[in-house]
C-alpha cells in the first residue's frame, strides 16, 4: 500500500510508480548539480563528483580504459539500483529492487548488451564461441553455452531481488516488534548492504561485458 492516498489512485503498480518516482529525482538532482558547474563544488555538485568519480575509478580499475564508453550505462544503472534499494529504508516505502520485474527489466539490459558488444566487436566469430572449438563438439557445447549465457540474468536479477525483498521484510518486522524505537542498528545494516548489492550488481554487469569484448575463443 503506497504511503500517501493520493497514490492509492494512480493505475499503476508501487514499485513501477517509485520507479518513475526515482527517475524524476535523480533527473532533478542532476540538473541541480549541473546547472551551475563551478570549480568550488556546491554540495549537490560535490556529491555528484565524488560518487561518479567513484563509478568511473571503478570502471578503470575492472575494465580499463575501454570501458570508459559504458560509463554512462553503469552509472545509471548504479544510481537508480542504489537509491532504490534505499528506498524501501523509509518506512511506508517499497524498494522498486523488491520487485522481480524490476530487476529482471535491468538485468535483461545489461546481458542483451554485452551480446550486442559481442557481435560488434567480434562478429560472427562471437556466434561460433557458442559452437564449441570444433563442429563435432556443437551439439554438447551449444546447451552448455545456452544454459551459462541464461543464468546470467537470473544471477543477476533473482540475487538483487532476494537481497532487497529480504531487507523490507527485516524492516517491516522490526517496526512491528518495537514501533516506538528507532531501529538504528538496522538501518545502518541494510545502508551498507544495499551500498553492496550495487556493487555487486555493477561489477557483474561490467564482468559480463568485459568478457564479450575480449577475443572469443
Amino acid at each position: 500500500m503506497h504511503p500517501f492516498l493520493f497514490l492509492d489512485k494512480i493505475p499503476f503498480p508501487p514499485h513501477v510508480t517509485y520507479t518513475w518516482a526515482i527517475i524524476l529525482l535523480l533527473a532533478l538532482f542532476s540538473f541541480l548539480a549541473t546547472r551551475r558547474l563551478s570549480i568550488y563544488p556546491g554540495r549537490i555538485q560535490h556529491i555528484f563528483e565524488v560518487v561518479l568519480g567513484g563509478i568511473r575509478n571503478l570502471i578503470l580499475d575492472v575494465m580499463g580504459p575501454e570501458g570508459l564508453k559504458f560509463f554512462p550505462l553503469i552509472a545509471t544503472i548504479a544510481l537508480f539500483v542504489l537509491t532504490a534499494n534505499l528506498l524501501g529504508i523509509i518506512p511506508g516505502f517499497e524498494s522498486p529492487t523488491s520487485n522481480l520485474n524490476t530487476t529482471v527489466a535491468i538485468a535483461l539490459i545489461v546481458v542483451v548488451l554485452t551480446h550486442i558488444v559481442g557481435i560488434k566487436v567480434h562478429g560472427f566469430k562471437y556466434v561460433k564461441q557458442f559452437l564449441g572449438p570444433v563442429w563435432w563438439m556443437s551439439p554438447i557445447m551449444l546447451p552448455i553455452e545456452l544454459v551459462s549465457h541464461l543464468a546470467r540474468p537470473i544471477s543477476l536479477s533473482v540475487r538483487l531481488f532476494g537481497n532487497i525483498m529480504g531487507e523490507d521484510l527485516v524492516l517491516a518486522i522490526v517496526l512491528m516488534l518495537i514501533p516506538f524505537l528507532v531501529p538504528l542498528p538496522v538501518f545502518v545494516l541494510m545502508i551498507f548492504t544495499s551500498a553492496i548489492q550495487t556493487l555487486v550488481f555493477i561489477m557483474l554487469s561490467m564482468i559480463y561485458i568485459q568478457l564479450a569484448m575480449e577475443e572469443a575463443h
